[in-house]
């Protein structure tokens, strides 16, 4: 073999390749090597923080608050840096991070320990509760240029005369204006323009150098708020957050809160975790919407985020509403907050007149008042608001036509016969439809009598403007719902007919309001339901006009229900007291905590296995769901007194923990303090 030539190879056997140098690892960083990570896992088990080395390359892209990759478990996540440290705790070798995502800080301190005490609270995670209060990153929103760091304009000094209705008002105002944080729940009175009253507090809070966030129910309601904010602050002094606006503009705007750009912040739930740096007011306008509460995981309230925000930044509270729940009513009688209301002179004077009637079936009818099953009463009050050019509102309970049939001779459900489900009529020319199957029921017989006639059991919206149509012919005919939402009407003869919720807001008030068939909010099986009423009620009521100026209010429901003297009053607070009491004897939220496990009946026995109960407590049920898609679901409800209401949470988290940790096939929802309870 010549010099220079290679090694001969056996045949058969393969040559081994020249072995490569290793390539040298990351070096940590200098100063501050570990990172600690709220990794984007929503494992109970995994609910806690990593640490990770931090690459020399990326030492100044990974900051507190900032966005970062890391591997877990074999796979790329996200996750939130919650601090950068000089040692780790941990015995064991620590990996490095994969990247850092954006060098902007959006998670702050404040937001990142008020949402592990949310989540403490809700039995939930961190991870979960980050994915409600930091929006997704949107790239080009965030490299955009920033403003210069000039300070915010002086805002004016609101006035005061709205807020001097009520016998603390003004008070109240003053302490926001001298830097300090009073707690109040305010009961508005009819007809108030509370948009203009938020945006007053807002103002005084503003010139004391601190913050506010302020959540409304819906995109009705902060369009409202939005003019307001900009009538008392001035342009670009706050910003509006809602699930309406599109990815980029909504993460333009929540950075312009998270960088000091703005110090108030008005949106939906989710804005009840707006990055507002001294924060001074957190605000709430109707609490007992249901739209407060958040659907997902851990499915925490926006008025206890609020809250939670304003105990551990001490900042003032307002929770505003023309009704009350029990949950206010308890910040009230506890001494943890005062009431903001008006004297009872000033109440009866902005109220309308308020008059209850029974029964239809035991009214006298006329011919009009026959064809738009109207009380004799509420049809001169219509007609009498109309002959002024004047609009009515009439508020119907259920949206559609006819959602809810039954035989014409026995009154038997009308039920399909594929699935058992409901039938319902979508117009006056439609075939009966399954609500659940969608199967269409034209050769539908009674199995109870054998007759083919049906029947309304139950009138919605559609049907109510139809009839008014022809009770009332030639008067203009507005719907309000699901299909479409107005707004706002104009201050002249019309019928709006509206369902709980979507009333729009009329020019000058409307001069008459009929509420009709209380039966379907009353007899609800919900532990809400009377509060609910009242609610949704009073909304209405509120958008009349008052007494004195010819405004009345025809309630289909029987006088003698506290819920309907409470209205005649307009004494929320009295029917919240109330309310209060007798779920203290009962043993219910809010004076007690408790918290329901769904799932199918294996997973729910499989978690109470796993489940420490904490003293004092104890399990109720647990018992089918029967509106559940699968049959198999079940409910348990678990209850302790309110002060174990963290030992509940923790018990509830380290039980979903102990499933997680094993892999359960079937999950179990948790909710603490469920919205609602049937």
């Amino acid at each position: 073999m010549n010099e220079g030539e290679g090694q001969l190879a056996l045949r058969g056997l393969a040559v081994r390749p020249a072995r490569r140098k290793a390539t040298a690892g990351p070096e940590p960083a200098e100063r501050l090597p570990v990172a600690r990570v709220a990794v984007d896992m929503s494992l109970a088990h995994l609910d806690r923080p990593f640490d990770y080395l931090v690459p020399a390359t990326a030492d100044e892209q990974v900051v507190p608050g900032g966005r970062v990759r890391v591997r877990f478990s074999g796979q790329l996540v996200d996750g939130f840096v919650l601090a950068r440290l000089e040692a780790s705790e941990h015995p064991g070798k620590l990996a490095f991070l994969q990247r850092a995502v954006s060098a902007e800080a959006v998670l702050s301190t404040e937001i990142g320990t008020v949402a592990r005490q949310v989540a403490d609270r809700y039995a939930g995670t961190l991870a979960d509760v980050l994915r409600l209060a930091v929006p997704p990153r949107h790239a080009r929103a965030e490299n955009a240029a920033r403003t210069t760091d000039e300070p915010l304009p002086e805002v004016a000094a609101p006035a005061a005369d709205g807020w001097q209705r009520y016998a603390t008002g003004a008070a109240y105002l003053t302490a926001l204006q001298d830097g300090r944080s009073p707690r109040a729940v305010w009961g508005a009175l009819p007809g108030e323009d509370w948009p203009a009253r938020l945006a007053e507090a807002t103002a005084a809070c503003v010139r004391s150098g601190r913050g506010a966030v302020l959540v409304v129910p819906d995109q009705r309601d902060l369009d409202r708020l939005d003019a307001a904010l900009t009538a008392v602050l001035g342009d670009g002094q706050h910003v509006s957050l809602s699930a309406a606006l599109g990815p980029e503009a909504r993460y333009r705007r929540w950075l312009r809160a998270s960088r000091g750009q703005v110090r108030v912040v008005a949106g939906t739930r989710a804005a009840a975790f707006a990055p507002v740096a001294d924060l001074g007011l957190v605000a709430i306008w109707d609490d007992g919407d249901d739209l407060h509460a958040e659907p997902r995981a851990p499915y925490p309230h926006a008025r206890q985020v609020l809250l939670t925000r304003a105990q551990h930044g001490g900042g003032a509270v307002l929770i505003g509403a023309y009704g009350r729940t029990a949950e206010a009513q308890l910040l009230i009688e506890s001494g943890w907050a005062h009431e903001l209301a008006a004297d009872r002179a000033v109440v009866r004077s902005a109220s309308p007149r308020v008059v209850p009637v029974g029964d239809e079936r035991d009214q006298e009818r006329d011919a009009g008042a026959m064809a738009a099953r109207l009380p004799t009463i509420a049809w001169q009050a219509a007609r009498k608001a109309l002959a002024d050019g004047a609009p009515v509102l009439v508020q119907v309970p259920r949206r559609g036509y006819l959602p809810s049939m039954s035989c014409e001779r026995c009154r038997a459900s009308a039920r399909c016969s594929a699935c058992s489900g409901p039938l319902a009529l979508s117009s006056g020319h439609a075939v009966p439809s399954c609500r659940w199957c969608g199967r269409l029921a034209g050769d539908w017989t009674c199995s109870e009598c054998g007759s083919r006639r049906l029947r309304a059991a139950v009138v919605g919206a559609r049907r109510t403007a139809e009839e008014l149509g022809r009770a009332f012919a030639g008067t203009p005919v507005r719907t309000s719902g699901r299909d479409g939402v107005l707004a706002t009407v104009p201050a002249e003869a019309a019928l709006v007919i509206a369902t709980p919720g979507a009333e729009p807001v009329a020019d000058g008030g409307y001069g008459a309001a009929l509420l009709l068939d209380s039966w379907a909010l009353l007899t609800r099986a919900d532990l809400r339901a009377s509060e609910e009423t009242l609610r949704r009620w009073a909304n209405a009521v509120a958008l009349v006009r008052p007494a004195q100026r010819g405004g009345i209010v025809v309630a289909h429901a029987d006088g003698s229900v506290p819920v309907v003297q409470a209205l005649l009053r307009w004494d929320p607070g009295w029917h919240a007291s109330s309310e209060l009491a007798d779920r203290t004897a009962l043993g219910f939220p809010p004076a007690v905590r408790m918290a329901s496990l769904t799932g199918r009946a294996d997973a729910v026995a499989d978690f109470l296995q796993a489940f420490h109960l904490p003293e004092g407590g104890e399990v109720l049920g647990p018992v089918a769901v029967s509106d559940a898609e699968d049959e198999d679901t079940e409910r348990a409800l678990v209850r302790v007194r309110r002060g174990a209401g963290l030992a509940l949470a923790a018990a509830l988290h380290q039980a979903a923990g102990v499933r997680s940790a094993r892999k359960a096939p079937d999950p179990v929802r948790i909710q603490v303090d469920p919205s609602e309870l049937i």
